[in-house]
C-alpha cells in the first residue's frame, strides 16, 4: 500500500531545456527566539499535489500518453488526474487543464523510510503555450537540469536549494555521479545526487521499523587538499549498517559491490545502527571503521573485532576526493557523531532527527538534553 503524488514537469515553450520550479513554503515558526533566529534558505521543486483515487462522479480522466513499455507501471484510469491538475494550475494561475497535452515521464516508488505509508510519485510532462505564460512572481522560475545540478553539487551557505522531486524525477537520470549502483531489487533514494539512502529492516524503536543505511561512492576526482585534519580517505563510505540478520544477505550484496577501499562510519552504538558490522568485517576486512571511543567500548567484539580509528570531531575524511567533516554531536548518547558532506552541505545526523516525534536520550549511555542539538548547530554555524 502507498499514497500517491502527481508531479508536473512543465517545459518552457521558448526553451525546451528549461522547466518550471516553485518556491516551497518555509517551515512554521515555533515562537522560540533562538529557533526562529535560524533562517532556512529557499527550496525550489516541481509543482506537485496529492493524487486521489478516481470517484464515480469525478470529471472524465485527462488523456495522458503512455508508452507500451510503461503501461503496467501506473494505471492512470484509477486516479483523478483532472482534479489534481486543476488544483495545481489553480495555485499557479494558469488555465491549461482543459487543453494541455501530457506525457507519462516516470513512476517512482518511495522506499519505506518511516512508519507511515510510502508516497509514490508519478511524473508527467507537458508544455505551456505562449498565451498562457504570465509574468511570474518571485515564487516561480525556469531552470535547466544543469543549473539544478550545479546548485546540488556546490551548495552556497544560505543560497537556493533544489528539492527532492526534481532530483529524483529529472536530475539523477541525467547525471553520472557515482561509480557504484545499488544491486537489483534494492529500493533506495538518491538525494542529494550521489548520496544513496537505503532503508533496512532493523531493531529500531516503534513506530519505526527501518534504519537508513547511507552509501556514498562518488566518481573519483583528484584530491588536492593539504588539510592537516585529514584522518582517512577511501573510495566509498557506508554509514550505520544496522540491519536485522535476515537482511544480512542484502547488506553483503551492497558491500561486495562497493570498492575495496571502504570507510565505515558509525554515528553511535545502538543495535539498529551496528547490527550489520559483522557482515562488513567478513566481506571486507580491510574496511576502515570510524567511531567515537565511547561508542566503540559499547560495541560487541562479535560485531567488530578488528581495529578502528577513533574520531572526536573536526576531523576530515575524503571519499573519492570529496570532503566530509566529522562533527561531535552528543546528546542521544555521549559518543554520538554526525557527518557533513561539505560540497552539498548535507548533514548525516544519525538519531538526532528521526522524522517523527523526538529522539530518545539514552541516559544509560550518557544521553543529555543540555548538549544535544545546540552543540551540533553551533558547530555548523562555525563552518558557515
Amino acid at each position: 500500500m502507498a499514497t500517491h503524488k502527481l508531479a508536473l514537469i512543465i517545459q518552457n515553450p521558448s526553451n525546451q531545456n528549461e522547466f518550471l520550479l516553485i518556491k516551497q513554503s518555509r517551515p512554521p515558526k515555533f515562537n522560540d527566539e533562538e529557533y526562529d533566529s535560524f533562517l532556512d534558505s529557499d527550496l525550489w521543486d516541481l509543482p506537485s499535489v496529492q493524487l486521489n483515487p478516481l470517484q464515480p462522479q469525478s470529471d472524465p480522466p485527462v488523456e495522458v500518453q503512455i508508452s507500451v513499455s510503461h503501461s503496467d507501471e501506473f494505471n492512470f484510469s484509477e486516479f483523478d488526474i483532472h482534479s489534481a491538475l486543476k488544483e495545481v494550475f489553480g495555485e499557479l494561475g494558469f488555465g491549461i487543464v482543459e487543453r494541455g497535452e501530457w506525457k507519462f515521464h516516470k513512476y517512482v516508488k518511495e522506499p519505506a523510510f518511516g512508519p507511515g505509508l510510502p508516497v509514490n510519485t508519478v511524473f508527467i510532462a507537458g508544455k505551456l503555450v505562449d498565451d498562457e505564460i504570465k509574468d511570474f512572481s518571485d515564487s516561480y522560475k525556469w531552470m535547466s537540469i544543469q543549473s539544478c545540478l550545479n546548485w546540488l553539487l556546490e551548495v552556497i551557505p544560505h543560497g537556493d536549494r533544489v528539492g527532492p522531486l526534481v532530483v529524483v524525477g529529472l536530475v539523477n537520470d541525467s547525471s553520472v555521479s557515482a561509480n557504484w549502483e545499488a544491486p537489483p531489487a534494492i529500493n533506495y533514494q538518491e538525494y542529494p545526487t550521489g548520496v544513496i539512502l537505503i532503508p533496512m529492516g532493523s531493531r529500531t524503536a516503534k513506530p519505526f521499523h527501518t534504519t537508513n543505511l547511507v552509501v556514498f561512492a562518488p566518481e573519483n576526482v583528484p584530491n588536492a587538499s593539504k588539510d592537516n585534519q585529514l584522518i582517512v580517505y577511501g573510495d566509498a563510505l557506508i554509514v550505520d549498517p544496522g540491519c536485522l540478520s535476515k537482511f544480512h544477505g542484502e547488506l553483503k550484496n551492497i558491500v561486495t559491490a562497493l570498492p575495496r577501499r571502504l570507510v565505515v562510519f558509525v554515528t553511535h552504538h545502538h543495535r539498529d545502527h551496528v547490527d550489520g558490522l559483522s557482515v562488513i568485517q567478513k566481506c571486507n576486512p580491510d574496511a576502515i571503521l570510524l567511531a567515537h571511543e565511547n561508542t566503540m567500548r559499547r560495541i560487541s567484539r562479535d560485531d567488530w573485532s578488528l581495529g578502528y580509528t577513533s574520531v572526536t570531531g573536526d576531523e576530515d575524511i575524503y571519499i573519492g576526493g570529496q570532503k566530509l567533516k566529522v562533527i561531535f554531536a552528543p546528546g542521544h548518547t555521549d559518543g554520538h557523531m554526525a557527518l557533513l558532506h561539505v560540497n552539498t552541505h548535507s548533514l548525516i545526523v544519525g538519531d538526532h532527527c528521526v522524522g517523527q516525534g523526538s529522539a530518545l536520550l539514552d541516559i544509560n549511555s550518557g544521553g543529555n538534553m543540555s548538549v544535544s542539538v545546540k552543540r551540533m548547530v553551533h558547530s555548523l554555524q562555525l563552518r558557515d
